[in-house]
């Protein structure tokens, strides 16, 4: 393939999904390294309620003005523990952050694809299945693991008590209901070095890359 022919191919649009603890993030990072475009909805639900002024005005109302910490950021962690026991309050917090988030998203979508240099465009959103993102993509993956590892690495990571990571676990869908709706299941419960290597392969087959390496060598 020529090069201008090559920069009018439009990258693949990988969604990511899976429950906490999965592993998603060491996937995710895996493509990262070989070049692929990383798109987190974690990170843009951040840039919304930390800058998105009618957000933040709703938060405040809901939840006091001590929500935001002196540095302007959300504390996340007691929005998140008056939503976890409020089904109503994640409803409205939900119907105020997720249109905005899930606009910025298309946004990073569009403009990833419209740089020639990205060979891969992955989508890391645990919640793109209820967005109906799933669509958009040429491809869904699920990274799923037993749950016993998955309560160990929320443990670890957030310092939650497993009770705590239990019940947090059990408001998600369930591993068995991400594999269903995926185009690829990955199944993290061989330590990282077998993660990454998935990765690797899955990188080289949505790519074309190894094609590419042995078409070099020939």
């Amino acid at each position: 393939m020529s090069t201008e022919a090559a920069a009018r191919r439009r990258a693949k649009v990988i969604g990511l999904v899976g429950r906490a603890g999965s592993g998603k993030t060491t996937f995710a990072d895996a493509l990262r390294a070989r070049g692929a475009r990383i798109i987190e909805a974690d990170r843009i639900g951040h840039r919304v309620t930390d800058t998105d002024p009618d957000v933040r005005a709703a938060l405040e109302d809901e939840y006091g003005p001590g929500v935001y910490r002196p540095d302007g950021t959300l504390d996340r962690g007691r929005v998140a523990e008056s939503v976890f026991e409020d089904r109503e309050a994640r409803r409205r917090l939900d119907a105020l952050v997720h249109p905005r988030l899930v606009a910025d998203l298309r946004r990073a979508i569009a403009e990833a694809l419209a740089d020639p240099a990205v060979p891969l465009v992955l989508v890391d959103a645990a919640l793109m299945l209820e967005w109906g993102l799933d669509r958009e993509c040429d491809l869904v993956v699920a990274v799923v693991a037993p749950e016993a590892d998955q309560i160990a690495r929320l443990v670890a990571a957030r310092g939650w008590s497993p009770a705590h990571a239990r019940r947090r676990l059990e408001v998600q869908r369930s591993n068995e209901q991400f594999a269903q709706q995926a185009d690829v299941v990955v199944s993290n419960d061989a330590g990282i070095d077998a993660l990454q290597a998935r990765a690797d392969a899955l990188f080289d087959e949505w790519t074309g890359a190894r094609r590419a390496r042995h078409a070099d060598r020939g």
